[in-house]
């Protein structure tokens, strides 16, 4: 009779999020010292943390994903003073943008030191660097005493966790542990910007919006030109996305949102619409809606998306974000989730 492998379970540690427990925090940072991965919790999302400087570790990583070597890995700090232990040259405009934004939900890409293993930039010249404002985070990586490469804590495309049982629904028994640091308070991924290039290349929107960050800059940025090398991670087509087909709907157009949910109700699908503004849905679809503010849309809207694929829906009828500079990183986000960046 052949044996059965019992499956090894992802660790749940849990952790006060404003007042991290030195237990759990010394528990977590064994196991990363070991090279083990372990997710925790940044105000954006929930990071898949491993030691940066080993290859052997960061490339698990990868592997717990799923996730294609030519995507780079975002390195967390812990501090102003680390970051001559990941990048070199590190320009005046850099220095500007860290003291106004660092710790916060900004990346930025930066000439990488030596020490950095090529497994996390992609083999890229360049690094992403990031102060992460969490509490848990910033504890943890002081503990482990080493920056640590992390993206989100989520199978390749899917929609990031921003609780551990996010995490462990994507990722239960492909990694050690999750730290439990309950929700993130943003809900999206950080901002990255490029300051190796002049002007600065924005490559991704946060909810820092370009204007803030071309404030401190002291110039205006540029997007990413056709062909270049890519720097920062979450440029697929296809990104953030749910397991349901998403379909993007212009603001404010409430009929059309209707009309789409009544049309998949009579092709025998489970829809549902995540919507700003007063919708009156079919019998048989779900409706979920959300702030119409930035920031409470961002926290929201990953829970709401994990929620909605948890409960069997088949297609998100979506009403797109106002087109404001405020929104920009909404708007990315809904595009890739759409698959139509």
């Amino acid at each position: 009779m052949k044996a059965t492998r019992t499956p090894v379970l992802t660790e749940r540690i849990l952790c006060h999020p404003e007042s991290p427990e030195p237990e759990a925090i010394a528990r977590a940072a064994a196991l990363l010292r070991q090279g083990e991965l372990v997710a925790f919790p940044t105000e954006t999302v929930y990071g898949l943390g491993a030691l940066a400087f080993d290859a052997d570790a960061v490339a698990k990583v990868f592997a717990a994903k799923g996730r294609p070597s030519n995507n780079p890995l975002i390195v967390h700090i812990a501090g102003r003073d680390w970051l001559e232990w990941v990048a070199v040259a590190i320009p005046p405009v850099a220095h500007r943008l860290v003291e106004t934004f660092f710790p916060g939900p900004l990346t930025l890409i930066l000439h990488k030191h030596e020490r950095i293993p090529p497994v996390v930039t992609a083999g890229g010249a360049t690094v992403g660097v990031r102060w992460p404002a969490h509490p848990v985070a910033q504890a943890l990586i002081r503990a482990v005493g080493a920056p640590l490469a992390a993206p989100s804590a989520n199978r390749f495309t899917e929609v990031s966790p921003t609780t551990a049982d996010h995490v462990l629904k994507s990722l239960d028994g492909r990694i050690a542990a999750v730290l439990d640091g309950g929700p993130c308070p943003v809900g999206i991924e950080s901002a990255v910007l490029d300051v190796t290039t002049t002007p600065p290349t924005l490559w991704r929107a946060g909810i820092l919006s370009q204007a803030e960050l071309e404030a401190v800059a002291g110039q205006p940025f540029q997007r990413p030109q056709p062909g270049a090398v890519v720097a920062s991670p979450g440029q697929f087509p296809r990104h953030y996305a749910p397991r349901a087909h998403v379909e993007l709907v212009l603001p404010g157009d409430v009929p059309n949102i209707e009309h789409r949910l009544a049309r998949w109700l009579a092709h025998g699908q489970r829809p549902a619409a995540l919507v700003i503004s007063e919708v009156t849905p079919p019998a048989g679809a779900r409706l979920l809606r959300l702030p119409a503010q930035p920031e409470a849309y961002a926290h929201r809207l990953y829970a709401a998306l994990h929620e909605l694929d948890a409960q069997g829906v088949e297609v998100i009828v979506i009403e797109q974000v106002p087109a404001d500079p405020a929104w920009d990183g909404l708007r990315d986000r809904l595009h890739r989730a759409a698959g139509k960046p």
